[in-house]
């Protein structure tokens, strides 16, 4: 049995169980907890976090996957306390999110950015000892540019060094998923440990089976989801792909923020939008699944079998 990296240590993967693929406890801007930290409310952020983990993980919730990077304020310290005080599993990203660091640009090389990775899935974040577990790579409307491409090709490195797999954003509506793939292609990335994020935000079938027929995996990953394309049609999307045959190639999540650094009114606000928070999968998604016809084993697949291969690298 293979292990994955958690905010913990090292866990197997067997041990994974109800996985949500891509999630944030915490995303704020980089650098604020060490430059701004009297805006940082470390014991509110703590309690409210454990108290959200918890009510998940009764309902069902084992492994969280955190894929919050360094300039989305990732505060590795925050998700080992919330793993502890939880029980969940936690796992912690290394890479970068859309607009690429100045400083990677600034004549590095992708081998040199991969490095940085490397270390931190190795040894280490910030010298904490905690270790991440997945790689972060974001492109969005722009689609792959020089920029998103050298981000692209750093973090294909970093996974051929490491065996740690990628997880994506994209953009669905503009197909960036299949732009990001062939970057991937080029780099010799096996695309069983690809993961593109957000491909619920399309219901363009086409688009969708081309990247399962490549063989990554989808991120069914935006639920509730917007008023362009609500959460009706988005598990009409999953239902669609399931009877496709695609079931172990896709895997739900809801792209959520627990909360901001010291935001309790923010919080507040989005829990009005979303009651459910992170168990609106478990409370309205899968049951309409069910409804529509989706078998236990389809259901199992998505929530706790496609991750561990995911994982696993099978």
């Amino acid at each position: 049995m293979a292990t994955i990296q958690s905010v913990l240590g090292p866990v197997d993967t067997g041990d994974l169980g109800f996985t949500l693929m891509h999630e944030h406890v915490l995303s704020s801007s980089a650098g604020v907890k060490y430059t701004y930290p009297e805006l940082v409310n470390r014991p509110w952020l703590t309690e409210s976090v454990i108290a959200d983990l918890r009510e998940a993980a009764a309902e069902g919730l084992r492994t969280f996957v955190d894929v919050t990077p360094f300039d989305l304020g990732r505060d590795v310290q925050l998700l080992r306390d919330a793993s502890r005080g939880s029980g969940v599993h936690i796992i912690a990203a290394t890479g970068s999110h859309r607009n690429v660091p100045r400083a990677f640009l600034d004549g590095a090389t992708p081998d040199q950015i991969a490095d940085l990775y490397v270390r931190e899935i190795q040894e280490g974040i910030e010298g904490t000892g905690i270790r991440a577990g997945i790689i972060k790579v974001a492109n969005d409307q722009e689609g792959v540019d020089a920029g998103g491409a050298f981000m692209l090709r750093a973090a294909a490195r970093a996974h051929k060094r490491t065996g740690a797999p990628i997880s994506t954003h994209s953009y669905a509506p503009g197909r960036v998923g299949n732009d990001q793939v062939a970057i991937f292609q080029e780099e010799g990335v096996d695309l069983r440990r690809v993961y593109i994020g957000h491909s619920n935000d399309t219901d363009d079938m086409d688009y969708l089976l081309g990247l399962c027929r490549k063989g990554c995996y989808l991120g069914m990953d935006r639920f509730p989801g917007g008023s362009a394309l609500g959460w009706e049609r988005r598990t009409q999307v999953v239902k669609q792909l399931i009877d496709a045959g695609f079931a172990a190639q896709m895997m739900l999540s809801h792209d959520r923020r627990l909360c901001g650094p010291n935001t309790r009114q923010g919080r507040l606000e989005r829990r009005g939008n979303n009651p459910d928070g992170v168990n609106f999968i478990t409370r309205k998604v899968l049951p309409r699944l069910r409804e529509m016809g989706a078998s236990e084993a389809s259901i199992r697949m998505m929530m706790v079998e496609a991750p561990r291969r995911y994982f696993e690298g099978g």
